[in-house]
């Protein structure tokens, strides 16, 4: 009987550890799943907020004050609501603290508020999620509280960070590091803002932003609204030669800017069945990945003048079909998710079309973080001169990322600039990669 006692305070005590321990570490890795949430979740709001389109005046105009400032942060309420989100529960409940702050950098940071931080928070900006989960359940560990233990009060926590890196100038005006998007339209647009007298996007010396700032705060590119266009006319059979294309190098048009179509290197993915009818009509739907958009580089982009978006005597040709497949919607009817940009934060309200609508997990009208509607255009150096051949390679010196606000039977795209990010004519650097010309990624913790 005494060797049964001593064998089984010994299984007893195996259990615990394996049991107990093992527990502790699910615990661990579903709370190092919602630190990673709430970061990237953050993260993403800055991004698609355009607040790096303000690097050196988000302070002085209220920009970052309205995203991570105050006492109440939006992006750090963002945070908190899906690190404690169903999803993210850490053994079965939600997390009981979540702190959320603010830096600069691949070092992170501790600020609660960003406003308070310097010029380089605008050009790379990170968030610091940390999440912790007190009072975890034990089951046979309880057995050596007879012994004056101390297991009740047992937690666990994980840390992570995140950032949103802007390309543009990389923070200090030289040693310009670029961005290759993986999921860019084939809508090739030159360097000119039709909302700021045909200047530049970027500037193809270093790739900082030409208008920068918010536009419901007086001025800038981000909130800038206008129309693309293609630059071939409909009734032809595509954009190649003098008949073909209403101007060449593209031009701005009042307040449109023209493009021209990118040559689509491969089927993409994603693609819905309502938009395949050809390799162009799948990169606008889906998500093409094959296409490399390399910013910066001589040539790295290439144009497709045989093509044309918008097909001869066909009002509903490829980019109004693509679109409205894209974004679940009608060119006459309606139905697409619609921006909200004339209070910033900017925000996103669920149209008739959306999945979510129609499986009725969010109502019209509701506030949603993502959408189809945002999508990424490259922007090309178009002072070189007129494209020649028809599928000349152009120098891509920024993106764009807008939001689709509706498309016309014509094929004309109305859109609301979210962010901007530039690269120079001229960048030498290994790009950082991501699925925005602003990549949101996790970075290894401070």
């Amino acid at each position: 009987m005494a060797l049964v006692a001593l064998a089984l305070a010994t299984i007893i005590a195996m259990a615990a550890l394996s049991i107990d321990i093992g527990t502790l570490y699910q615990a661990k890795a579903e709370a190092q799943r919602a630190a990673d949430a709430g970061a990237l979740t953050a993260a993403r709001l800055i991004s698609i907020s355009g607040l790096t389109g303000d690097p050196t005046n988000g302070n002085a105009d209220g920009t970052w004050a309205a995203i991570c400032g105050g006492a109440t942060p939006y992006a750090s309420q963002a945070a908190i609501k899906l690190a404690q989100a169903t999803q993210n529960f850490v053994d079965a409940a939600p997390a009981s603290t979540v702190t959320v702050t603010y830096g600069a950098g691949n070092a992170g940071g501790a600020a609660s508020d960003c406003s308070t931080l310097g010029a380089a928070f605008g050009i790379n900006p990170t968030v610091t999620v940390t999440v912790k989960r007190t009072n975890l359940p034990i089951f046979f560990a309880h057995v050596f509280s007879l012994f004056g233990g101390t297991y009740s009060g047992i937690s666990v926590s994980a840390t992570a960070t995140a950032e949103a890196y802007n390309s543009s100038a990389s923070g200090s005006g030289g040693g310009n590091i670029p961005v290759q998007p993986r999921c860019v339209k084939p809508w090739i647009i030159p360097n000119l803002d039709p909302d700021n007298g045909g200047a530049t996007f970027v500037s193809t010396v270093d790739g900082s932003i030409t208008n920068k700032g918010v536009l419901v705060f007086g001025s800038g590119v981000i909130g800038e609204t206008f129309g693309l266009t293609a630059d071939c006319n409909p009734g032809q059979a595509n954009c190649l030669g003098v008949t073909g294309m209403i101007s060449n190098p593209p031009i701005r048009v009042g307040n449109n800017v023209q493009y021209v179509p990118a040559l689509v290197s491969g089927s993409a993915g994603a693609a819905l069945s309502c938009a395949t009818a050809n390799s162009y009509q799948q990169a606008i739907d889906g998500c093409d990945q094959t296409t490399v958009y390399a910013c910066g580089t001589l040539n790295g982009g290439q144009v497709n003048l045989n093509e044309n978006p918008v097909n001869p005597g066909v009002l509903t040709g490829d980019t109004a079909t693509a679109v409205a497949c894209l974004t679940q919607s009608s060119p006459t009817y309606g139905g697409a998710d619609a921006l909200v940009s004339s209070t910033y934060p900017f925000q996103i309200q669920a149209g008739l079309g959306n999945p979510l609508v129609a499986q009725g997990v969010v109502n019209n009208n509701d506030i949603i973080t993502t959408s189809n509607s945002i999508v990424t255009v490259p922007i090309y150096d178009s002072t070189v001169g007129p494209l020649v051949g028809s599928q000349p390679t152009v120098t891509i010196v920024g993106f764009l990322q807008v939001f689709i606000n509706k498309i016309d039977i014509l094929g004309n795209v109305n859109v609301t600039v979210m962010n901007v990010s530039g690269c120079s004519n001229s960048a030498t650097s290994t790009p950082v990669n991501g699925t925005s010309p602003v990549p949101v990624r996790l970075i290894t913790p401070p």
